[in-house]
């Protein structure tokens, strides 16, 4: 079973800067922000930070997928 999970950009209205719409996101759990209506990303600038998760579609890819997508980052 995999460990990651990702969201996709839908709106970055405030935050031109940091996410651009339609991109894949990895999302870090983060309960805590969950419980206030945001989400943690690992953002342009290459570090996570919470936005509203209003501008996100969390997605679910098949294990395969998300392995290629995550190490394609790694690299």
């Amino acid at each position: 079973m995999n460990t990651h999970e990702f969201a996709v950009c839908v709106d970055n209205r405030n935050y031109e800067v940091s996410l651009e719409v339609r991109k894949l996101y990895e999302v870090l759990f983060d309960a805590d922000a969950e419980k206030h209506g945001q989400i943690r990303v690992i953002d342009e600038s290459g570090d996570d930070y919470l936005y509203p998760a209003t501008l996100f579609d969390r997605i679910a890819l098949p294990d395969t997928v998300m392995n290629r997508v995550f190490y394609a980052h790694a690299n």
